[in-house]
This record gives C-alpha cells, structure tokens and sequence, in this order.
C-alpha cells in the first residue's frame, strides 16, 4: 500500500504514462498512413498503378514515404515533448 502511494506521488510514473501514450498514438497513426495508402492506392489492377521513382505509388506513399514521415515526427515528438527522467530512486524522490 505504502509503494502504491509513493508511486502515484512519483512524477516519473505520470510522465512515463504520458509519453507511453504518444508513442501508442504515433503507432496508431502509422499504421492509419500505411493501411490507407496500400489498401486505398493499391486496390486497382496493376495495369493501371502509378508509379513515383519506379514503384508503385503506393507503396512510395505507404511504405518509403511513410517512414520518413514517421521518423521525422518521432525526431519532433522526442525533441519537443519527451523529458529526461532519472532512473535513480533517491533522485526521483527530492524532484
């Protein structure tokens, strides 16, 4: 009881919560980017695809595409939202 206590009062369980959540949500929305290029741009017959540097164009938009957008919005969320924490106990509780 008294741990449970003294872990809703850490700063780092609140913190780790909420970064844990945006990373669901970037995961979420990578997958949303994948599914609708590859399932919305590659739905018709081969014969009649588009294509952006030799490939077919959706999979540049889903797959090429897609991890660059995905690794620049981690880049921004990292940079911009997510905190250091220290990991040692005694530091985390004089915070």
């Amino acid at each position: 009881m008294d741990t449970d206590r003294k872990r809703k009062q850490d700063k780092r369980f609140k913190i780790a919560n909420r970064e844990a959540l945006i990373g669901i949500g970037l995961a979420v929305f990578n997958f949303i980017w994948w599914f609708a290029f590859a399932y919305g741009l590659g739905d018709r017959s081969p014969e009649n695809y588009t294509y952006v540097f030799g490939l077919p164009a959706w999979f540049f938009y889903s797959c090429v595409l897609g991890f660059i957008v995905m690794v620049l919005l981690v880049i921004l969320v990292v940079k911009v939202w997510f905190v250091e924490v220290p990991f040692d106990e005694e530091e985390g509780e004089q915070s």
